[in-house]
């Protein structure tokens, strides 16, 4: 008689653990809604050296120090120069401030009414302010604070309006590309936040215009140069980072100019092998030499506003050659621990997320996402022996930008190969990306997180989130059940055995 009670019970008990099973299933494919604290929402300036774009970014205000739960919901891009042209024509002047309004009025609708108040706003500028802030720092100055007055109108939470440091931009794109990865933290089997297995991050590689920037993360102990500490999440990593100054995409190639117009006797007819034959095009010389980066390459009788003509020869050998000569290769010579220029790195290692005009280079050559080096390379030749004709036939590209890709590609080659030391092998590690879960990969998101101190330095109990409290619940009735059914049949057997 015992023996069949302690065996029906058995049987109860396992029914209800199906019973419970089913009932997670069921909680887990209709989830139970409750009343959400709503949105927040964060706004951020990327002010480059080429344009400004704004970036709006929105997450669950219940999540606020969670991880890949922001989203970027706003990305207007402001018509015409860098706010480092600011000053320098007023015509030009009120286009760009017409513009800037015009993204603020997309920013107002996006974000709600009774939201503003409560939402910060963040102007960073970059390498185009850098620069004007060693040429003129009163103009610089200047700026800064007609952007602070411009902010601090508007209905949001002003926060901060400064020029960041090349290391911290880089600093901040590494942030940006991990986060988007869940490689901080990600939800374990109990919906908790957790560290992943292994921890592994990606490097980041942004180009902008007047800048380049490399950071990763690194083994080597000894804290020198370019090495940082950062804690996040309390888990610490030692990431590397550098920037290059005048090594941005549109500064690099003034120079290249530079370098041609030096070579030349006749400033009508200054050949470019980087521009496509049967192209040429008229600038000034205040164009080429009026930058903080080539000032020191100005031809001996400078005029600014001379013009000067400049004929496409089409040649990627000699494009590569060219583009090779800015770089100060040399100075690393039996130096391991080295890029160009004498700067200082570690070998490159693991997975790279290369983004912004390295994204925009790959994509002009249609090879985003993961191309081999040998790919890249081929392709890129193929792109520089076609004449200006048959570019615009085969590429639907601005003109303005198409002349320039066969140096942006040799360019891109040549900081990743010879500079930063990618080789075959590592190569085959970089990904040419826009978007992480169509946000966009930026240094503003990492920015924002790192100023609003939504990634916190030390680790925090993080409980289940609130609903999913019933179903941790129904999981432990389940556990508590299923093992209970255990022990009446571990009894049953053993009073069968006896």
């Amino acid at each position: 008689m015992a023996s069949k009670l302690v065996a029906t019970l058995a049987s109860f008990l396992l029914l209800s653990s199906v019973g419970v099973i089913i009932a997670i299933a069921i909680i887990q494919t209709y989830k139970i809604t409750y009343v959400s604290p709503g949105l927040k929402y964060g706004i951020v300036l990327d002010c480059g050296s080429s344009r400004t774009t704004v970036y709006v970014y929105e997450w669950p205000a219940e999540k606020e120090n969670n991880t890949g739960i922001i989203t970027e919901t706003v990305k207007c891009n402001v018509k015409g120069p860098g706010i480092s042209d600011l000053g320098r024509n007023s015509s030009q002047d009120e286009e760009t401030w017409k513009h800037f309004k015009s993204c603020m009025v997309q920013v107002k609708e996006k974000i709600p009414a009774f939201k503003h108040n409560s939402t910060s706003i963040f102007l960073g500028a970059t390498a185009g302010m850098r620069l004007l802030q060693l040429q003129n720092e009163t103009a610089s100055n200047t700026i800064l604070q007609d952007m602070r007055n411009y902010l601090q109108s508007l209905p949001f939470q002003f926060q901060n309006a400064s020029i960041i440091s090349g290391e911290e931009e880089g600093l901040y794109g590494w942030i940006t590309v991990n986060y988007l990865m869940n490689n901080f933290l990600e939800r374990d089997l109990w919906n908790s936040w957790v560290r992943p297995h292994g921890a592994k991050t990606v490097g980041s590689l942004d180009l902008g215009g007047a800048s380049t920037q490399i950071a990763f993360t690194t083994t080597d102990d000894a804290m020198g140069e370019g090495l940082t500490k950062v804690t996040l999440y309390g888990y610490d990593y030692t990431v590397y980072t550098h920037s290059f100054l005048c090594f941005g995409k549109n500064e690099a190639e003034k120079t290249v100019l530079a370098k041609f117009v030096q070579g030349s006797t006749d400033l009508n007819n200054v050949q470019n092998p980087c521009y496509p034959v049967g192209f040429n095009i008229t600038m000034t010389e205040e164009f080429i030499f009026g930058s903080e980066c080539t000032k020191d390459l100005r031809i001996s009788n400078y005029s600014p506003e001379r013009n000067i003509t400049i004929f496409g020869g089409g040649d990627a050998a000699e494009c590569r050659n060219a583009v090779r000569q800015i770089f100060n290769l040399s100075s690393c010579d039996g130096s391991q621990n080295c890029s160009f220029n004498g700067v200082y790195q570690p070998p490159v290692s693991g997975q790279f997320m290369a983004y912004a005009g390295f994204y925009y280079t790959a994509w002009a050559l249609k090879l985003v996402g993961a191309p081999t080096l040998d790919k890249f390379n081929s392709t890129l030749w193929s792109f520089c022996s076609m004449d200006w004709t048959k570019l615009k036939r085969n590429y639907n590209i601005n003109e303005k930008h198409l002349k320039s890709y066969c140096y942006s590609a040799n360019y891109v080659y040549t900081i990743l190969v010879d500079g930063y030391k990618f080789n075959t092998a590592s190569w085959n590690d970089i990904r040419f990306e826009r978007q992480v879960k169509n946000t966009s990969i930026a240094w503003t998101l990492g920015y924002m997180l790192t100023l609003s101190n939504m990634i916190p330095a030390e680790a925090k109990h993080m409980h289940l989130p609130m609903e999913n409290t019933l179903f941790a619940g129904i999981l432990f009735l389940f556990s508590a059940l299923t093992i209970i059914a255990l022990v009446f049949l571990i009894i049953l057997l053993i009073r069968t055995c006896y």
